[in-house]
């Protein structure tokens, strides 16, 4: 008998409003098989305000709140402090946030909650910008992406600056559990979240989500396009476990040309330009290294 490594058991239903190929919709499924039904789920401004649905329809098998843009770190936070008066220890609160909700808008409530200790999981689903309200540029933007904020053109106005790195805010922070996922890699996503749930303190989790809508990509390929980063090293796999490095995944690499180029929203870019980031995802690779290697000998 083969032995099933992801739970059968579903708690997202058919009938979402998502675009085709949404990389956020499977993280949601992934992680709420993870997490099984003792959940509740809050969701800021962001794609998943919409997709679940217009009342009384729904898509989700969990209680789910809805708040403010910048709030979902305070959110959550009320949450597990109203379940730990009424004695429930065994729900799991979990802020589901976009990353314009998480490196932008609402870092402020997530720094917040976590300085303050509290015992949650928050879920960045990174699709790399505001998509909910017309792709705008987000701090998570990489740098050479076309957004509408960073259109380009004869002036080549796109993102000039590399996206910023939430997760090393967060280890900024003396974070218990800190980890990166991609919807590629489904039984490393069930993994992570089956770890977090293990430990008491706050756990943040990236999960890189392709949009097709804003990425300019081929929908049918979301899923192929989320482990092009991972294999290009662009969007490395690791987890932050109580001040230890681990890299999941040290792929032979594949040249950054081949994650960038079905995407339009890199169409533009030279080959000077490209081979700039090649060069900085061979930087940032190596700093991952070296942090692996010595925290790793730190904690022995």
């Amino acid at each position: 008998m083969v032995k099933l490594t992801i739970p059968e058991e579903e708690y997202m239903l058919p009938g979402h409003v998502a675009c085709q190929g949404c990389g956020a919709t499977i993280a949601m499924r992934y992680l709420l098989k993870a997490l099984g039904g003792k959940t509740i789920v809050s969701i800021p401004a962001c794609c998943w305000a919409v997709i679940p649905g217009v009342y009384p329809s729904r898509t989700l098998e969990v209680p789910l709140l809805y708040t403010a843009f910048e709030t979902t770190g305070a959110s959550i936070s009320g949450i597990r402090a109203a379940l730990d008066m009424m004695g429930d220890t065994e729900t799991t609160v979990v802020g589901f946030a976009g990353d314009g909700g998480t490196a932008d808008i609402g870092l402020q409530s997530l720094s917040g909650a976590v300085e303050r200790g509290e015992n949650v999981i928050y879920v960045m689903y990174d699709n790399e910008a505001y998509m909910n309200t017309g792709i705008q540029r987000s701090s998570s933007t990489p740098a050479g992406a076309w957004t509408t904020t960073t259109p380009g053109g004869s002036k080549k106005e796109w993102k000039k600056r590399p996206k910023k790195s939430v997760i090393e805010i967060m280890i900024a922070h003396d974070i218990q559990y800190a980890a990166t996922l991609t919807v590629s890699y489904p039984e490393d996503f069930i993994k992570k979240v089956k770890r977090a749930m293990e430990i008491k303190g706050p756990k943040f989790l990236q999960v890189l989500s392709p949009c097709p809508t804003g990425w300019k990509s081929d929908p049918a390929k979301a899923v192929e396009l989320a482990r092009l980063a991972v294999q290009s090293r662009v969007f490395p796999l690791y987890e932050f476990d109580h001040g230890k490095y681990k890299i999941s995944m040290k792929p032979k690499q594949v040249p950054v040309r081949e994650y960038l180029k079905p995407q339009g929203r890199f169409r533009h870019l030279t080959d000077e330009e490209i081979e700039t980031i090649q060069m900085h995802t061979d930087e940032q690779w190596e700093i991952l290294l070296a942090k692996e290697k010595f925290t790793n000998e730190l904690y022995k």
